[in-house]
């Protein structure tokens, strides 16, 4: 779906987790941050299989409750089709995603 840039800001509020992951080949690596920036825990690493998917929703659940937050965005780059299995199973679970576009960043 195609949003215009207040539409895709306003997504994003002070309930709001907001993860970013780094796609690759065989594993990933998440970032979990607020509205404002500030950085929640470590880096979270995960292979891209069924498992590794099922530990990272485990691992959001679980910082969504340490810091309160009752909304959650994930966020990729497209690179190459690794992206995509791990999109289909969140968006699978109700997870709201964003394909990012490095070169809009």
């Amino acid at each position: 779906m195609n949003y215009t840039q207040n539409q895709r800001i306003s997504q994003i509020t002070e309930s709001t987790l907001i993860v970013g992951v780094d796609i690759a080949k065989h594993k990933h690596v998440a970032r979990a941050q607020n509205d404002r920036g500030l950085m929640y825990g470590k880096a979270f690493s995960f292979p891209s299989t069924r498992q590794g998917f099922e530990a990272f929703c485990h691992w959001m659940k679980h910082l969504m409750t340490e810091h309160e937050k009752t909304q959650l965005l994930v966020g990729m780059e497209p690179t190459g089709h690794y992206w995509m299995t791990l999109a289909a199973f969140l968006r699978s679970r109700s997870i709201p995603v964003v394909v990012v576009n490095p070169m809009h960043v």
